[in-house]
């Protein structure tokens, strides 16, 4: 094995490791209220979570750096961004009652670490078994529905609760069941996600409505699938 074959290999591990940065920025604009810089942080570290990978196994880079473990970096880096990150916008963002920011904080931290210890997280076939800790998603969500912080609160609670039940959730690139139809809901998300962010997470009942059915569709095919 080459000195480059290593070089690229450690470039995958360090590409990956961009996503912890981009989430401690992300944080640091939260703390300011700048919750579009946040979301496009973590919208930028969602996308190198999902090359990252495929980048990984092209380059054989668990045979050749044996060393480092790509699996343990990525699930540490998903926590940042897909749970601590939207956990401190969720509890501080204003969009719950005030009293419930800080428990709805420590839930969703606490689920979401006990979730990313959890061996059988992903099914035989490739879906997520359980609410798989999309609280980057969620946040996104709350931000642009802006619900009652009744609603919002109740919603959190729902999740924290379908983190540990036993119906399987859409992974769009790894589930072979509508492969193609998620990958364009996934881009058509993307789309309108962009739009939300360039409008201050204003986008308008339009645009909003499209995440909401983007939104059904990616919890309807887990839960229509056979256990």
């Amino acid at each position: 094995m080459t000195l480059l074959d290593h070089v690229r290999g450690f470039a995958v591990h360090v590409l990956t490791a961009t996503g912890a940065a981009l989430a401690l920025v992300g944080l640091l604009a939260a703390v300011r209220g700048a919750w579009e810089v946040m979301f496009l942080c973590l919208g930028i570290a969602l996308i190198v979570d999902g090359i990252d990978g495929s980048i990984a196994r092209a380059l054989k880079v668990a045979e050749r750096l044996p060393r480092w473990s790509g699996e343990v970096l990525d699930l540490v880096v998903d926590f940042v961004t897909y749970v601590f990150v939207p956990a401190y916008a969720i509890a501080a963002g204003g969009l719950l009652p005030l009293w419930l920011g800080a428990p709805a904080g420590i839930v969703i931290v606490m689920t979401g670490a006990i979730y990313f210890a959890d061996r059988h997280m992903k099914t035989a076939d490739n879906y997520f078994r359980g609410f798989p800790t999309l609280w980057n998603v969620v946040a996104f969500y709350l931000f642009v529905l802006k619900p009652p912080p009744w609603l919002a609160a109740g919603l959190v609670a729902l999740l924290a609760v379908c983190t540990f039940m036993p119906f399987k959730f859409l992974h769009p690139f790894r589930v072979a069941r509508l492969r193609v139809v998620s990958a364009v809901a996934v881009v058509l998300w993307s789309l309108l996600a962009a739009y939300a962010l360039v409008r201050s997470l204003e986008p308008g009942p339009r645009v909003a409505g499209g995440l909401v059915i983007l939104a059904v569709y990616f919890l309807g095919v887990g839960l229509t699938e056979k256990r």
